[in-house]
């Protein structure tokens, strides 16, 4: 009988995958139970079993006080002189049995169907609370490792796979939105936590960790199992995109290049292992501003700035054409390129920074508070209107509604659109005279030269006033002098001819053929305008030779 009973709790130790001894303390408390619910006894009683003999003997078990005046429950103490008649070497503090009943497992001292009902049900309770712990012990310490699981069924949106000595759950969140397994499948999934519950361990498992992305990389590119190309970070959003940064610690290894493979075979494979999830390889720097122009691809980025390294926070401006495929699907992109850089990003267009920095420039030169009485179209009623409701300046004026504008007692549609064109008049006004300080500020040394110089030019070609006969004794003595460039300064101050022969002589070509022809060698070196304008009379030279 013995021997029977030995070979049944190594069964059950087995099938639970728990310890002997546990079923052992098990069967001894359950009887325990069983002893005190049938003697109705308020006693503390243990269980023993015999190996040889199989039986079960009961104790009653008391704790050794030293007199009378300590002892506050008799049913579980016992003072020291009583303990000494049952043992010799009792002491206090100590403990001492006094045998209650003995068990055989054929005949269990007549305990009836509720005592044993209550030791079969203690049994199965302590059997349960050593699998948890088992359960729990054993994959406690393996959260994070990728494990080969089976398919067993699903519980509502939650499915159940068996992972050999316990059963895993997946929750809907840990689970990719591609994917729909059948049961018996076989797949691989996560170990991301362990759960004590009342129905026995949790072990959570995830198809949507990083982790599973990293480990079937390990998988298919041999580069990255012997550590030639690491694994920087990945940002993961299961069913959607993953971003993977990598870097080579071989100068000859493209990092980029061994885990897309030849073809993208490697990469491939990882793909339809994940059911057609997007994965974007991005090689790893240790510049933030390079890494973040790197992890926000396919957009291109204008610039990057580092706004406080402390706070790990960038400001990233892209044109305004790229904005859209920066932020990505539902800010897909950016959000995935934040979580690898583990930096907060905000993404402007230019257009957005050209506006914060004009405000930013308004804000330290100061709102402009101009007085309604400077718009020269507003009456002096309707600035007095307008002042009695409180808008005492231009701008302020400028930023309301005609809505607004009607609602102000004495204004109507037809002085709202006086108001409106004053107002425009008035700001159309200040650009122009803007507009005109700086073209004046800007190049005002350049256009009078280029007007003075036009002037003297088109005197000596066009004014018949000029003096376009000079005396040849003058051409030669300084050709310089002579006005190649439209110059004043070779010419006599005396008219020589008359009105009429001036004229002919411009005409034909003449007085100008023999400046040009006295002076061509000793030109100085002339600007545009100069240059422009001897081409011209070249021009009219070659006219003249008929």
């Amino acid at each position: 009988m013995a021997s029977l009973l030995q070979q049944q709790i190594e069964a059950l130790s087995r099938e639970k995958n728990i310890d002997p001894q546990i079923v052992i303390g098990a069967v001894e408390d359950a009887i325990a139970v069983a002893t005190r619910k049938n003697l109705k006894s308020q006693e503390n009683l243990r269980g023993a079993l015999d190996p040889e003999t199989g039986t079960i003997e009961v104790y009653a078990v008391k704790t050794i006080v030293e007199n009378d005046d300590q002892m506050e429950d008799p049913q579980i103490q016992i003072t020291l002189d009583d303990a000494r008649k049952e043992d010799e070497n009792a002491e206090v503090g100590g403990e001492v049995r006094f045998h209650r009943a003995s068990h055989a497992l054929s005949n269990p001292s007549g305990l009836g169907r509720i005592s044993a009902q209550i030791a079969k049900q203690v049994i199965f309770q302590k059997v349960r609370e050593a699998e948890r712990d088992t359960v729990y012990n054993e994959y406690i310490g393996r959260v994070g490792e990728i494990i080969n699981a089976t398919v067993k069924r699903q519980e509502g949106p939650d499915l159940i796979v068996d992972l050999g000595k316990a059963e895993g759950r997946s929750p809907r969140k840990e689970q990719s939105r591609l994917e729909s397994f059948a049961v018996g499948e076989r797949i691989r999934v996560v170990i991301v936590r362990v759960e004590r519950a009342s129905k026995g361990p949790g072990v959570i498992v995830s198809r949507a960790a990083p982790e599973l992305v990293q480990n079937l990389f390990q998988t298919e590119v041999p580069e990255i199992y012997d550590g030639t190309v690491v694994i920087r970070a990945i940002a993961r959003e299961a069913g959607e995109r993953t971003k993977i940064a990598v870097m080579s610690k071989d100068k000859d290894v493209d990092s980029v290049g061994a885990c897309v493979g030849m073809k993208g075979m490697r990469v491939q494979s990882i793909i339809r292992e994940l059911r057609g999830e997007k994965i974007d390889i991005i090689e790893y720097h240790e510049d933030p501003a390079t890494f973040a122009e790197k992890a926000l691809q396919p957009a291109k980025v204008a610039r990057v700035t580092v706004i406080d390294s402390a706070e790990k926070h960038l400001e990233v401006i892209v044109d305004d054409s790229q904005l859209s495929l920066a932020i990505g699907k539902k800010g897909q992109n950016v959000r995935l390129a934040a979580k690898l850089l583990g930096w907060k990003i905000d993404i402007k267009s230019e257009e957005e920074k050209r506006q914060e920095v004009e405000q930013q420039m308004s804000a330290l030169v100061g709102t402009p508070t101009t007085p309604l009485d400077q718009v020269p179209d507003l009456g002096e009623g309707i600035v007095e209107k307008l002042n009695a409701a409180g808008v005492s300046t231009v701008e302020g004026l400028a930023d309301m509604t005609p809505e607004q504008l009607e609602e102000i007692p004495g204004i109507g549609p037809k002085t709202v659109e006086k108001i409106s064109l004053a107002v425009s008049n008035y700001f159309a006004g200040l650009e122009a005279a803007a507009a005109a300080a700086a073209e004046s500020g800007e190049g005002a040394e350049v256009v009078a030269g280029a007007a003075e110089a036009s002037e003297d030019a088109d005197a000596s070609a066009v004014d018949p006033e000029a003096n376009l006969t000079a005396a040849p004794d003058d051409l030669d003595a300084n050709p310089d002098d002579a006005g190649q460039s439209g110059g004043t300064e070779g010419l006599s101050e005396v008219a020589t001819d008359s009105e009429e022969s001036v004229r002919e002589l411009a005409d034909t070509g003449q007085a100008l053929e023999a400046d040009a022809v006295d002076g061509e060698e000793n030109v100085p070196p002339a600007d545009e305008t100069s240059k422009s304008e001897v081409h011209v009379h070249g021009e009219e030279l070659k006219d003249g030779e008929k």
